[in-house]
């Protein structure tokens, strides 16, 4: 629970900034941060992404998660989780506080970093990916609260209840995932953060919620050898 503890405290020190500099913050400055961020992101997937030691299960994976990622079709589930809760709150007299609470809860839950960098964090008690996580998401949080308000502040509750029953669950499946399994999971894994930098950048729209099964096939390949 380590990462996810540190990601949380991250994110309630970087509301706490942004309240204080709310409106200092011009859009180039924040662009330009949010770049530089979005670099970091594809270096920790490409890096993540060699550890993986079974090329063709890293393909099978891609593939297959694909294929049940579009036909749950994943990201508009929660495209249309995030109209609902947009309008859910849309007449509410302190909508700039739900709109911050939501808008952040999606950015720092819904992610390959949030769900691989759990998992790491349960299986093998490394919390690089969400220490690094936490740096992304304490600027972010900065940014966001200096436009948006405190409402940010209370997306790290979401953070902890969702990182952390991935964490605790994964800790539990310790015995039964082996190095491998967890090493091939990680390079899947990091493709897709490799994704979600790459559209921060705005290079390419990738559907990396609709990949995310792919995270899981390395587990169901390991019951067939």
């Amino acid at each position: 629970m380590l990462g996810t503890i540190v990601n949380v405290i991250a994110i309630i020190s970087g509301c706490i900034i942004g309240l204080i500099i709310k409106g200092g913050l011009s859009e180039k400055v924040s662009n330009t941060i949010m770049n530089g961020l979005s670099l970091c992101v594809i270096y920790i997937g490409i890096s993540g992404s060699l550890k993986g030691n079974n090329p063709l299960l890293i393909i099978i994976s891609i593939a297959l998660g694909a294929l049940i990622g579009e036909i749950i079709d994943i990201d508009e589930w929660l495209k249309r989780l995030g109209d609902f809760l947009q309008a859910k709150f849309k007449n509410n007299n302190n909508s700039s506080f739900s709109e911050g609470f939501v808008s952040s809860s999606l950015l720092f839950c819904v992610g390959a970093m949030a769900i691989v960098g759990s998992l790491e964090s349960g299986l093998q008690g490394k919390h690089d990916i969400l220490f690094a996580k936490s740096i992304l998401d304490g600027i972010g949080s900065i940014i966001f609260a200096s436009s948006l308000g405190v409402g940010v502040l209370f997306s790290s509750i979401s953070v902890l209840v969702y990182q952390g029953s991935i964490t605790l669950g994964a800790s539990f499946l310790k015995g039964i995932l082996i190095d491998t399994v967890v090493s091939n999971m990680t390079a899947v894994g990091s493709l897709l953060i490799i994704g979600l930098g790459l559209n921060m950048l705005g290079v390419t729209k990738i559907k990396v919620a609709n990949l995310l099964p792919a995270v899981f096939i390395p587990i169901v390949y390991s019951f067939f050898i």
